[in-house]
């Protein structure tokens, strides 16, 4: 029995961000890149900027190499190629799954470090995958239920940035996922590893007697750079490692 699989084209969770009176947020969308991002300044040419730089070298990798992009398992990459290619793949092979599943992890990465120069802090979202630079506290949401809203979230000190948090779900969004769960969501240091990361967990979740599994493997990633990770299949709950949960 297929589960209810929730879609917004709109990015409605969006609008339940809050900046701090010395940020702002804007926009920047770039054909199927669809960044929201947090700054002290509006750094939209900067960022715009930063995603054609980083699409144009998925979009030559692509080119050279059609698997990259369609692969649902691991692939080999030239020893000589672009880092973000390389940090993809080598993601990708640790978590057993194709190198686009740390798409989103990757230009969001790339983009906030590109800005970092302009503002010391920054966050850049990615359809629900983020990275972030920061100077003071951040709580970020949890949402493994849409139409209930966010309820619980995570803390995240300020000694403790640069910080991703990545999510894969097999009831929220467009992304592929072969599990059935709520919600995977991983904390790393690094936000390749960890879109892939929440990819390969999330696939493993296909019903709430899963969870303790799910939360073993990302066990077994944490010597690969796995802080902690959240995990959710309807009442069902389980978290491990560097996941501090608050109510919001």
């Amino acid at each position: 029995m297929s589960r209810k699989r929730h879609t917004d084209h709109t990015r409605n969770y969006r609008e339940n961000v809050t900046p701090s009176n010395t940020e702002t947020s804007f926009q920047v969308v770039v054909e199927q890149t669809d960044l929201f991002i947090i700054a002290e300044k509006n750094l939209s040419k900067e960022s715009l900027n930063a995603v054609h730089e980083i699409r144009s070298v998925l979009n030559g990798h692509i080119i050279l190499n059609s698997l990259f992009a369609t692969s649902l398992v691991p692939i080999p990459v030239p020893e000589k190629t672009h880092p973000i290619i390389s940090a993809m793949a080598y993601s990708a092979q640790i978590c057993n799954v194709g190198p686009m599943a740390a798409v989103a992890g990757a230009v969001a990465q790339y983009v906030a470090d590109q800005l970092l120069p302009y503002s010391s802090n920054i966050i850049v979202e990615n359809g629900g995958d983020i990275f972030m630079h920061s100077t003071k506290d951040r709580k970020v949401a949890l949402l493994s239920e849409p139409d209930s809203g966010a309820q619980i979230g995570l803390a995240i000190d300020a000694e403790d940035f640069p910080v991703s948090i990545c999510s894969s779900s097999g009831t929220i969004g467009h992304s592929l996922s072969l599990g059935s769960g709520d919600l995977v969501t991983v904390r790393s240091k690094d936000a390749r590893f960890a879109d892939a990361a929440a990819t390969a967990l999330a696939n493993l979740l296909k019903t709430p007697s899963d969870v303790p599994a799910v939360i073993e493997k990302a066990r077994t990633l944490s010597e690969h750079g796995l802080d902690g990770v959240f995990v959710q299949y309807d009442s069902k709950i389980g978290a491990w490692g560097n996941i501090e949960l608050i109510a919001l």
